[in-house]
Order: structure tokens, then C-alpha cells, then sequence
């Protein structure tokens, strides 16, 4: 069976003089390496076709392969994730996580959190701030939470995103604004303890493979999993597999929301605690890192005791698993 990998790999942009921060969400060629070992030792033929810019012109002169397996981020617009799947979907290819209006959706942190409420699960009281002009409007209690309306890997966080009076409400939001040219998501500050739950599969198949408390060293950014303790996270950040009442109402909540979402194959779902120890939804990642010993994701099934082929073994079944009958008929005849 023929897998082309899609991906934005970190290196590719730097080449084009795009900084760190721009390509922070972006892959390492560790991390391509290993899915592709991967893949390869699941008996599977791959071919590297990386971002998108690559893969119109390999569309266009009729390449085509039985699945794609999709972890690019894409560059501009809040539905940047979902611009290769829109793609894919146009060709008729099938390809690897979340589909192009989840990916949509999600990237968009405020319309996503008005879903998950919509669904009932707990999360905090938001505002989106599109201008300065709109900031003395908020009228959430203090202390809040600030940080760009579509962004991933902490990106726009830092220990500076708590807040506690109203001349930082107006300085970090109107900071933000300007930095990252998007609204800025503002919502009620949780205090308590941080999770991020590992989830794999589809639907009524979607399961928990663990809930990883984030716990910030003594040399940590202050009270946030802020894009430089990610980037740092191995002195940094320490995780706990966590499964005590609390952190199986996170893990709760999170499969609700996955599933509510209907998000596919694999991803994360990262909650925070109110002061009365009940988690709510901060944000949901459907394409999440895939590095084996850097990215949330393969920590929380290290820590769970799956190792990282098994891993994307459980994201292959699940993607085949979901094309079924309707799958081309050579793809089923190499399932066989």
C-alpha cells in the first residue's frame, strides 16, 4: 500500500527566511524520520512529497497514492491546517486525521469553544478582541487569560498571558494584536491543575490511551505551558500519567469532545482545573506532534506503555478502518 507523507518541515521554511517563531509548529526531519521508519516497518511504501507546494505540482502531472498521511500545518489563514485536506478531498485521496471542517474549526479557538459549550462540557468563559478599541468592553472577572485566537505549540503564550488588572489586560492584548495581525482569544484564568489526554481512534472506535498532568519545573516560565517551556520541555516540564478522580473527569470530558468534534484517528485534547478541581476544555490539537520523544502525544502513549510504531499503527487502523467498503478496491485487496 502507497503512503505519501505530507508535512511542513522547519528546515524547508527556514531555507525560504522564515523565523523560529513562524516555524515553530512545523516538523523536525526527526520527526518525518520516524513516522517514515515507521510506516515502513508496518509494511507500508512510502514516499516523502512535504508541503504544499510540493503536492500541487505531484496532483497536477496525476501522482497519486492510496492515502496521504497528513501532518501539515499549513502557513496563512485561520484554516490553514485544513488547505490539504480541502485538497485531497477534491482529488478523491484519502488521507490520515481530521477532515477539512474539523481542521477549520478547530484552528479557530473561539468558534471551537462555542461547540464544545454547545455540547455541554465545561470550558472557560471567553471574549474574542479583534481590536484595541473593543478591550474596555470585556467584562469577565479578573484574573484572565490571554493568547492568539489561532495558534498552536503556545505560540503567543507566555507567563505574561495571566493577568490581573486591567493596564495588562490592555498591554498583553493589544501586544498580541499587533504581533500576531489576529484576534486575541480573552478567557476566565483557570488556577488549577493542567492535562493534556492522548486520544486514538474514531467515533464510537475513539479511546483515551492516557492523561498526562503537565508539571512546570522550578526553571519553568511561571504558570504556563508557554512555547518556550515546549520548546524546553525536557528540563523544563516533567509528566505524570495521572488517572485519580480528577484526571478521569478530564479524560471524560475530552473523549466527549473529541467525539462531539468528530475528530479522526488521533490527537490530543488539553484541559486546565478551576479552583474546585473540575477540569474544562482549554483547547483541541487533531493534528498533533508526532516527534517520538519531544511531542505530547508519544510521550502520553510512552508513558502508557505504547511504544511509538504501535502508535502509528493505531493511527493506520483507524484511517483504514473509517474508508471501509467505500475504500478503492486496491486498498482493500492490500488490507487483505
Amino acid at each position: 500500500m502507497r503512503i505519501a507523507l505530507a508535512y511542513d518541515l522547519r528546515d524547508d521554511y527556514r531555507a525560504m527566511g522564515y523565523g523560529e517563531e513562524e516555524v515553530a509548529e512545523f516538523d523536525s526531519i526527526e520527526t518525518i524520520d520516524a513516522i517514515d521508519s515507521a510506516l515502513r516497518e508496518l509494511g507500508f511504501r512510502t514516499e516523502r512529497i512535504g508541503h504544499l507546494g510540493a503536492l500541487i505540482p505531484r496532483l497536477l502531472d496525476g501522482s497519486r497514492w492510496d492515502m496521504v498521511f497528513n501532518v501539515t500545518e499549513g502557513l496563512y489563514g485561520i484554516a490553514r491546517e485544513a488547505q490539504v485536506p480541502a485538497l485531497l478531498d477534491a482529488y478523491r485521496i484519502p488521507y490520515t486525521f481530521s477532515d477539512t471542517s474539523v481542521l477549520a474549526l478547530t484552528m479557530h479557538k473561539a468558534l471551537c469553544k462555542r461547540v464544545v459549550r454547545d455540547l455541554g462540557i465545561p470550558t472557560p468563559d471567553f471574549v474574542s478582541i479583534a481590536s484595541p478599541r473593543e478591550i474596555d468592553s470585556i467584562d469577565l472577572p479578573l484574573p484572565l487569560f490571554a493568547k492568539p485566537l489561532a495558534e498552536g505549540t503556545g505560540k503567543g503564550v507566555s507567563a505574561a498571558s495571566v493577568i490581573t488588572d486591567r493596564h495588562a489586560l490592555r498591554e498583553v492584548v493589544t501586544g498580541l494584536l499587533a504581533r500576531h495581525r489576529q484576534p486575541v482569544l480573552v478567557e476566565t484564568y483557570l488556577p488549577g491543575r493542567e492535562f493534556t489526554a492522548g486520544i486514538v481512534g474514531t467515533g464510537e472506535e475513539a479511546r483515551v490511551i492516557g492523561v498526562a498532568e503537565i508539571i512546570l519545573n522550578h526553571n519553568a516560565e511561571a504558570a504556563v505551558y508557554s512555547l518556550s517551556n515546549k520548546e524546553l520541555c525536557e528540563e523544563r516540564v516533567s509528566y505524570r500519567l495521572a488517572d485519580d478522580p480528577e484526571a478521569c473527569m478530564a479524560a471524560e470530558f475530552a473523549l466527549a469532545a473529541w467525539r462531539g468534534l468528530e475528530c479522526r484517528d488521533a490527537g490530543r485534547i488539553d484541559l486546565r482545573s478551576n479552583a474546585d478541581g473540575v477540569p474544562g476544555f482549554m483547547e483541541v490539537n487533531p493534528l498533533a506532534g508526532l516527534h517520538p520523544t519531544h511531542s505530547d502525544l508519544p510521550i502520553i502513549a510512552t508513558l502508557a506503555g505504547m511504544d511509538y510504531n504501535e502508535l502509528i499503527r493505531s493511527i493506520m487502523d483507524s484511517a483504514l478502518l473509517r474508508l471501509g467498503p467505500a475504500a478503492p478496491s486496491h486498498i482493500n485487496r492490500a488490507r487483505a
